[in-house]
C-alpha cells in the first residue's frame, strides 16, 4: 500500500476585529470639543451632575469622554459620550482633557450601547470600595452623597437571597424595592422578582402590592393577627370593583398595544437608520438639536412606555393630516 502524504493545508486567515477606539487617549482642548446634543440649563441642578462634579473634584476624572474627529478640522472633535463630565470640567476651570478617540464614523451607536448602573451594581461597587479601605465619608464626598446614604447603599442587599439578586442584578429595579423584598422569605423573594421581571414592572408600588399579598408564613417576620380584625363585606366589594375595573383597562391596552407597537417599530427602525448616518447627526446637531434629542429618545426605546393617547401625540393621525 503506497504511503499517503498529506499536503499541509493553509490555515484560514483569522479576521482581526478593528479597534473601535485608539489605543491611547488624546489630550484635547475643551474649546475644541463640539457636543452632539444641547444640555438643558436645569441639568446642572440635578443630583447626577452634582455627583459627577463632586467626584471629579475629589478623585479626578475616572472615565474619559469619548469623541470622534471632525472631518476637515484638525484638532476638533465631536463629543459622543460624557456631556456632563465636559460641563463639570468647564465649571471647574479646566482647559483640556484626555479623551477616547473613536475610529469609526458612527456618532450614534456608542450612546445606544451605554447602560445605566443598576442598584445592585452600585451596591457591589460601594462594597468593593469600602472593603478596600475607602471610608464612607470619602465615598460620599466623591459621589455627592451623605455618609448615611453610602452606608444604606452598602447594606442594600442584606437579607436578600442570592437568586433574587441575580434575577434583578441587570434591571432598573430601584433601591427601595429591596427594602420591601427583605421583609419576605427567600422563596417569596424569588417569586416576587420573577413576577416583576415577567410584568416588566420594577416599581415600588408593585413590590408593595406583592408584599401585601404575601401570606404571613412567607414573611421574614409573620404578621400579628388581631382577634377583632375582620374585613368588612363593603371592603371586599370595593376591592372586587377595583379589580374588575383594572381588568377592563388591561383588556383595552391589549387591544391597542399591537397597532401601537407596529407604528412605533416602523418609526424606530427608520430613525435608527437615519441616526446611523454621521452626516445626518452632525447636521441635526448644528441646525435642529431639539429634533436630534427627540429622535435619539425614540430610536433608543426598547418597549412601549406610554398609553395609546400619548402615542397619538407622537404618531400623527393620517386622516387628520389629510384634512389639513
Amino acid at each position: 500500500m503506497p504511503d499517503q502524504t498529506h499536503e499541509p493545508t493553509n490555515p484560514k486567515p483569522t479576521h482581526v476585529p478593528k479597534n473601535a477606539f485608539l489605543d491611547e487617549c488624546v489630550r484635547v482642548q475643551l474649546a475644541n470639543i463640539l457636543p452632539l446634543k444641547i444640555s438643558r440649563p436645569a441639568v446642572k441642578e440635578s443630583i447626577k451632575y452634582q455627583q459627577i462634579l463632586a467626584s471629579i473634584q475629589d478623585v479626578g476624572l475616572v472615565e474619559p469622554p469619548a469623541v470622534t474627529p471632525v472631518p476637515g478640522r484638525n484638532g476638533h472633535y465631536f463629543l459622543l459620550d460624557g456631556h456632563l463630565r465636559i460641563e463639570a470640567l468647564k465649571d471647574l476651570g479646566e482647559m483640556d482633557v484626555d479623551c477616547l478617540v473613536a475610529t469609526d464614523d458612527d456618532t450614534y451607536s456608542y450612546n445606544k450601547r451605554t447602560n445605566k448602573l443598576s442598584a445592585v451594581q452600585s451596591n457591589k461597587m460601594i462594597v468593593r470600595a469600602m472593603e478596600r479601605g475607602v471610608s464612607a465619608d470619602r465615598l460620599g464626598k466623591a459621589l455627592g452623597l451623605s455618609p448615611q446614604t453610602i452606608k444604606q447603599k452598602f447594606r442594600l442587599l442584606n437579607g436578600i437571597c442570592a437568586e433574587a439578586i441575580m434575577l434583578l442584578g441587570d434591571t432598573d429595579c430601584p433601591a427601595n424595592v429591596f427594602n420591601l423584598l427583605r421583609q419576605m422569605k427567600p422563596l417569596r423573594q424569588i417569586e416576587a422578582a420573577e413576577l416583576m421581571i415577567g410584568n416588566k414592572n420594577f416599581s415600588a408600588l408593585l413590590a408593595k402590592a406583592l408584599l401585601a399579598a404575601t401570606p404571613s408564613d412567607q414573611l421574614a417576620v409573620p404578621r400579628k393577627s388581631l382577634p377583632d380584625q375582620q374585613i368588612s363585606a363593603e371592603s371586599i366589594a370595593r376591592l372586587e370593583r377595583e379589580l374588575a375595573a383594572l381588568q377592563m383597562q388591561i383588556k383595552t391596552v391589549e387591544e391597542d398595544y399591537g397597532p401601537d407597537v407596529l407604528h412605533l417599530t416602523v418609526i424606530k427602525g427608520y430613525l435608527t437608520e437615519l441616526l446611523a448616518n454621521a452626516a445626518v447627526v452632525r447636521w441635526l446637531a448644528k441646525h435642529q438639536p431639539e429634533y436630534l434629542k427627540e429622535f435619539q429618545s425614540i430610536a433608543e426605546l426598547t418597549e412601549l412606555p406610554w398609553g395609546s393617547d400619548e402615542l397619538e401625540t407622537v404618531l400623527p393621525d393620517p386622516a387628520a393630516e389629510h384634512t389639513k
